[in-house]
């Protein structure tokens, strides 16, 4: 049985001080993942990750490694796609979870929204973080934790 482990996708993750609290409540460890160096807190729990300057080193560097019984936490639908198909819980930083249900409609709707603004139509793009979306985000992540955690003391 292995300990649970939070990924972040960390380029332009508003929540990840909301992730450092809820690891540390927990005691799981948290590995913060980005193409350059960023800033992490001094804690033996947090593992900063520099996965280089390819175009999508941060996210093969989290789809390599996460699996059953960890949670991601990316807003990159390609890269939410990925983790769920290895059996990760993977949450938006507004609180949405990318369920095995949902990704595939989601990449769908990504992938038309992409085509169309690369044909010149002007779709808008997604809403501004609100302090509703943060609370979202603490709830869907801590029942994650708690989800993980007790199919693994009954399994």
């Amino acid at each position: 049985m292995t300990t649970p482990r939070i990924y972040i996708d960390a380029d332009a993750c508003p929540v990840k001080d909301e992730v450092y609290r809820v690891a540390a409540r927990h005691g799981l460890p948290v590995s913060v993942v980005a193409g350059k160096f960023i800033r992490v807190p001094q804690d033996p729990l947090i593992e900063r990750i520099a996965a280089g300057d390819g175009m999508d080193a941060a996210d093969d560097w989290i789809a390599e490694r996460a699996g059953r019984n960890d949670v991601v936490i990316t807003a990159d639908i390609p890269l939410a796609s990925r983790c769920v198909k290895a059996g990760a819980t993977v949450i938006a930083p507004t609180g949405k979870p990318f369920t095995e249900e949902s990704i595939g409609m989601t990449l769908a709707v990504r992938n038309l929204m992409t085509d169309l603004r690369s044909s010149g139509e002007i779709t808008g793009g997604p809403s501004a973080f609100s302090p509703r979306h943060r609370s979202a985000f603490l709830s869907a992540l801590d029942q994650a934790i708690r989800r993980i955690q007790r199919a693994q003391t009954h399994s």
